[in-house]
């Protein structure tokens, strides 16, 4: 067979061979940084096997889709470090983000920052366990089933809700079986640098008609000091909050009232008023002029620009 790699390059073999095979038939460095594979386009374990004539990437942490692999791969490692800590908790999703990944979980008694040190900690162990990741399939019935005896519902909603071809797959950690497509990293050990970041409540499947669940946010990076960037640039970020600065100098104040809509006091409207005669000055300048639209509108509006769908649970509605 013949694999086309990125660069163009061909790699001929003569038997199948897994996607960390020929990482590692291409150099050991690369072997070693590889977190998942595209074979046509499509990101796979670097556990598949390639046995046919493709083109393949191998994706490294420097990749969108080994970023995705390796964070997602955290978010196992956590919701196995809260069912060895907190056994009574139900798992929902748990997908890698655009800065990490988060778990939304189902535990009557609230989480805490203590829990979540904790759950660091545990975590920290299984790395060192160097569980390997193993994929396997099963027929829906008997996925359904599989679930049912773990006692873990919202799986058994998300099985029911595939498709009736869906391939349904599973990965098991050492005693840890979460329901998921994938890809993942092959072992615990791999994973370099992590840090939970913070608790939040989330609407199972987004809907305020269902159960408030904890979601727990973390990140992840294959280097240590890669990891230590971030937090600080997070840390940076929070002093310059602007509801941080609004309330410390005075500008304005929130209310339950009006949840995400500022109250100005008279140094935030001197402040509002100097930015928007600017704004104005410079507009004029430019040939534009003002209109005035409403406040609030209909559902429609937001689904058409598809902020319903993404941003549903942050905004203030009335329905």
């Amino acid at each position: 067979m013949i694999i086309t790699l990125k660069d163009g390059t061909k790699k001929e073999y003569e038997r199948a061979m897994t996607v960390y095979e020929i990482a590692l038939d291409i150099s050991e460095g690369l072997a070693r940084a590889a977190c998942a594979g595209e074979i046509d386009g499509e990101t796979v374990d670097l556990r598949t096997v390639v046995d046919k004539d493709c083109a393949l990437n191998i994706l490294t942490f420097n990749d969108e889709g080994g970023r995705a692999a390796y964070r997602h791969t955290v978010s196992h490692i956590m919701a196995q470090a809260i069912k060895r800590l907190y056994p009574e908790t139900k798992l929902a999703i748990g997908p890698s983000v655009a800065d990490g990944f988060y778990y939304d979980v189902d535990r009557e008694e609230s989480f805490t920052g203590d829990d979540l040190e904790k759950i660091e900690a545990e975590m920290k162990k299984i790395v060192k366990e160097a569980l390997p990741l193993e994929r396997f399939t099963l027929p829906r019935e008997e996925a359904i089933k599989f679930m049912e005896e773990k006692e873990e519902p919202y799986k058994v909603e998300l099985i029911q809700d595939l498709p009736e071809n869906a391939v349904i797959s599973f990965y098991r950690q050492g005693e840890f079986v979460d329901l998921c497509a994938g890809p993942h990293l092959m072992n615990t050990k791999l994973v370099k640098a992590f840090k939970l970041t913070s608790l939040a409540g989330a609407y199972w499947r987004g809907s305020e008609k269902n159960k408030m669940l904890t979601r727990i946010y973390g990140t992840a990076f294959f280097k240590k000091a890669d990891l230590e960037e971030h937090l600080a640039r997070i840390e940076e970020a929070k002093k310059r909050d602007h509801r941080k600065l609004g309330r410390e100098l005075g500008l304005f104040m929130m209310r339950e009232e009006g949840p995400g809509f500022p109250f100005f006091l008279p140094k935030g409207m001197v402040l509002k008023n100097t930015l928007l005669d600017y704004w104005r000055e410079i507009h004029n300048k430019a040939g534009y002029v003002e209109i005035s639209t409403p406040i609030m509108l209909s559902r429609h509006l937001w689904e058409t620009s598809g902020h319903w769908d993404h941003y549903k649970e942050n905004m203030y509605t009335t329905v």
